[in-house]
């Protein structure tokens, strides 16, 4: 395994870091207030980036950068969350653009302040970032990240299950969507790759519901065999490292595993689905609206996965509303 990408690939490993430090000076020039550092996170930040191989008109076996790059832009402390947020990724947008052309795949720059991430330090996305990245500017992670309690993975609670079925289920909806004409070769990758993360996703969710997930993606996927799983979860990861042409499964396969996932997570959680006065305030105040009355105080993540169940099941077209709530809770 190398720095940035699973397996042997080190031309791959040695372009991420030039990329990371023509970014680093490009950031550090701008000298962006309130900005405290960069870090490189996802897979190519924790050492589980993929890289695809093929000739691409060049007559011989090559291989480029398979997935986005996704760094994390964190603030300074004690600073306005919305305001410094705004500022700092508008700020960013000529260093995403310009790399972005460069490297052939997105650079995005997802800005935190300390304060949300010690907010959401529960969840999957928070706990992966700090037990995996890479340093690119400014302070160090091990200062950026002082705050935020390191969790087990087997700790996490059942709603980044739902929040996770949320996700890949969003993301067939989409992949069905753009699939339903006649795409071109981006369309093709676009579904292929939802389709894996359905698979991956749905494969997680019921880890993390059963407090069984691991850091590691080969050890999420010997977890999964190891509970009843079929190969298909592995195939899934091996394809995250290598994607191919082709999906590892049918859209109608991805279906139906995402279906099997929700029951078996919906079987082990709370009845109450998190209701509260809380929830059902975040619900107005982010909506403008009640909902649907009996899913009313719910946690808004699960009353958006029951939409997104409902369009999966019976094979429905995306509502844009629902997409919206996607979009305001995800």
């Amino acid at each position: 395994m190398g720095r940035h990408v699973a397996g042997d690939a080190p031309e791959m490993d040695r372009l991420v870091d030039e990329a990371c430090s023509g970014i680093g000076r490009d950031v550090g020039s701008l000298r962006i207030p309130r900005l405290a550092g960069v870090v490189l996170g996802g897979g190519y930040g924790r050492g589980e980036g993929g890289v695809m191989f093929g000739d691409w008109g060049t007559g011989k076996n090559a291989c480029r950068l398979s997935n986005d790059l996704d760094f994390f832009a964190i603030t300074e402390d004690g600073v306005p969350e919305a305001e410094t947020i705004a500022a700092v990724g508008e700020a960013l947008k000529p260093v995403s653009e310009n790399w972005t052309e460069k490297l052939g795949v997105d650079v995005d720059f997802a800005v935190k302040t300390p304060w949300r991430l010690r907010h959401d330090q529960e969840r999957v996305m928070v706990q992966e970032l700090v037990h995996g990245y890479f340093d690119v500017c400014g302070e160090k992670g091990e200062a950026l990240f002082a705050g935020i309690e390191r969790r087990e993975p087997s700790a996490f609670p059942w709603m980044e299950a739902a929040r996770l079925l949320m996700n890949r289920g969003m993301g067939l909806l989409l992949a069905r969507e753009r699939g339903m004409g006649d795409g071109d070769r981006g369309t093709a990758d676009f579904v292929a790759r939802n389709i894996n993360k359905c698979i991956l996703g749905a494969g997680d969710a019921i880890l993390v519901s059963r407090g069984l997930y691991r850091w590691r993606a080969e050890d999420r996927a010997a977890a999964f065999a190891a509970n009843g799983g079929d190969g298909l979860y592995a195939r899934a990861v091996e394809w995250k490292f290598r994607p191919g042409a082709e999906p590892v499964c049918d859209w109608e396969s991805a279906r139906e595993r995402w279906l099997d996932a929700w029951a078996k997570v919906y079987a082990v959680g709370d009845g109450d689905f998190g209701r509260s006065l809380r929830n059902a305030a975040r619900w107005l105040a982010r909506r403008r609206t009640l909902g649907e009355v009996w899913t009313f105080g719910q946690d808004p993540v699960v009353r958006v996965l029951r939409g997104v169940g409902r369009c999966v099941r019976e094979r429905r077209h995306l509502p844009p509303s629902l997409r919206r709530d996607w979009e305001i809770f995800n």
